[in-house]
């Protein structure tokens, strides 16, 4: 399954995470490719779609793929992710959640992040704060 995921950071540096309705997990806002759509695409819709923000701009943080990236959902589906995830720190909008797939919209500080993470975002944001950290 080929989707793109959006590692979104306000101002002071906080990643908007979102707790989903379908796992109870804090995750990424993110979702599958539609036919026709570049990942780019998939990555804007989806943070529309899932917090009510607009990304103004994005940058290509990475591509995952394999073992990893195997996931079965909780109403019994399985896939194995192919996922670009994108950084974004220039958005606009006010959150909003969609509650059939969205509990909860809320940023956290990157070295307090609950421990609830979804298993198919937690190896993205991970590599996402090492990579944050080698460079200071």
């Amino acid at each position: 399954m080929v989707g793109a995921c959006v590692i979104l950071l306000d101002q002071e540096n906080r990643i908007l995470l979102q707790l989903r309705q379908d796992n109870k997990c804090w995750g990424l806002a993110g979702g599958s490719l539609e036919l026709g759509e570049t990942l780019e695409q998939v990555a804007k819709r989806e943070l529309f779609e899932e917090t009510g923000l607009v990304a103004n701009a994005l940058e290509l943080f990475n591509m995952y793929s394999g073992e990893q990236f195997y996931y079965k959902y909780p109403h019994g589906d399985e896939v194995y992710g192919v996922v670009a995830a994108y950084i974004c720190k220039d958005f606009h909008g006010e959150l909003t959640i969609d509650e059939s797939e969205v509990q909860e919209l809320k940023f956290f500080i990157l070295n307090e992040l609950p421990p609830n993470i979804s298993p198919p975002d937690l190896p993205i944001i991970n590599d996402y704060i090492q990579n944050i950290n080698e460079k200071h």
